[in-house]
C-alpha cells in the first residue's frame, strides 16, 4: 500500500513545485496573475523615461494653458491670473478716480490684460524651448512630488530665461493693443499734479509689469494642466504620459 501511494504524493509535490516556479517566473518578468485570471503589467521606469514624461507633460501643459490664456478674456475674466492696476501706480489710479476718470482707469486695466492675452499667443514656443533645455537630475523626486511639482521646478529653473525671451513679445503686444495710448494721458495728468503737490512722479515700466504678470499667469495655467494629467487618466494623452503618470496613480 505504501508503495502504491508514493508516486501519487510525489506527483502532487511535483505539481506544486512547478506551480510555485511559474509564479516566481511571472513575478520576475513583471507579470502577476490576479484572482480573476487576468494579467497586469508592472511598468519598469527609468529615470530618463520619467524626465521625458515630465517634460512632455509640461509641454502639453503650456500648449493648452497658452491657448486658454490667449483667448479674449483669458486673463481679464480669470480672477486668479487677471492683471490689476500696477501696484506701484496705485496713486495714479486713486487720483484718476478722484478726478472722475473711471472710464479711463477701467480701460487701462482691460488693456493690460489684453496685452497679456495677446502675448500669450506666442508664449508656447518660448516655454517649450525652456522646457527642452531644462536639466533634471532626479525625475522620480519630481514625479512623486505634489500636484504641480514639475511646474514649480520649471519656474525655479527657467524664469530668468523666460523673462528675457518674453519681453520683446510683450512689447509688441502692448503696441498691438495700444496700451500706452490709454495709459499716457492718465499718467501725465497725475505727474503734473504730483509736480505741483511735491509728490513723486510715477512712470512704471508697463512692459516689465505685463511680462512678469503674464509669465506668472502662464505658470499657473501650466500647473493646472499638470494637476489634470496627474489626476485624470483621460488627460494622459500619450503612451509615455500613461506609463509615467499612471505609475503613481496605481
Amino acid at each position: 500500500m505504501i508503495i502504491k501511494k508514493f508516486p501519487i504524493v510525489f506527483g502532487l509535490a511535483t505539481v506544486m513545485l512547478f506551480s510555485q516556479c511559474d509564479v516566481l517566473n511571472e513575478i520576475a518578468s513583471g507579470v502577476v496573475n490576479t484572482e480573476g485570471g487576468t494579467t497586469t503589467s508592472i511598468p519598469k521606469l527609468t529615470n530618463d523615461e520619467v524626465i521625458s514624461g515630465l517634460k512632455e507633460a509640461l509641454t502639453i501643459g503650456i500648449q493648452n494653458g497658452a491657448n486658454l490664456a490667449s483667448m479674449t478674456d483669458g486673463f481679464f475674466k480669470n480672477d486668479i491670473i487677471k492683471l490689476p492696476f500696477p501696484e506701484d501706480a496705485i496713486a495714479i489710479r486713486d487720483k484718476a478716480l478722484e478726478l472722475g476718470l473711471d472710464t479711463q482707469v477701467n480701460k487701462i486695466e482691460l488693456t493690460l490684460n489684453r496685452a497679456a492675452e495677446e502675448a500669450s499667443k506666442k508664449a508656447a514656443p518660448i516655454f517649450i524651448d525652456a522646457i527642452k533645455g531644462m536639466s533634471i537630475g532626479d525625475g522620480f523626486a519630481i514625479l512623486k512630488g505634489g500636484d504641480n511639482a514639475a511646474t514649480t521646478y520649471l519656474k525655479e529653473k527657467t524664469t530668468a530665461k523666460l523673462v528675457t525671451a518674453f519681453e520683446p513679445v510683450v512689447k509688441n503686444a502692448i503696441e498691438t493693443v495700444k496700451l500706452t495710448e490709454y495709459w499716457n494721458p492718465v499718467a501725465s495728468k497725475y505727474n503734473l499734479y504730483a509736480k505741483f503737490a511735491g509728490k513723486t512722479e510715477i512712470n512704471p515700466d508697463l512692459n516689465q509689469y505685463v511680462t512678469n504678470k503674464g509669465i506668472d499667469g502662464l505658470f499657473y495655467m501650466v500647473s493646472q494642466e499638470e494637476k489634470k494629467i496627474r489626476k485624470d487618466p483621460t488627460a494622459q494623452v500619450t503612451d509615455l504620459l500613461k506609463k509615467v503618470f499612471g505609475s503613481v496613480m496605481n
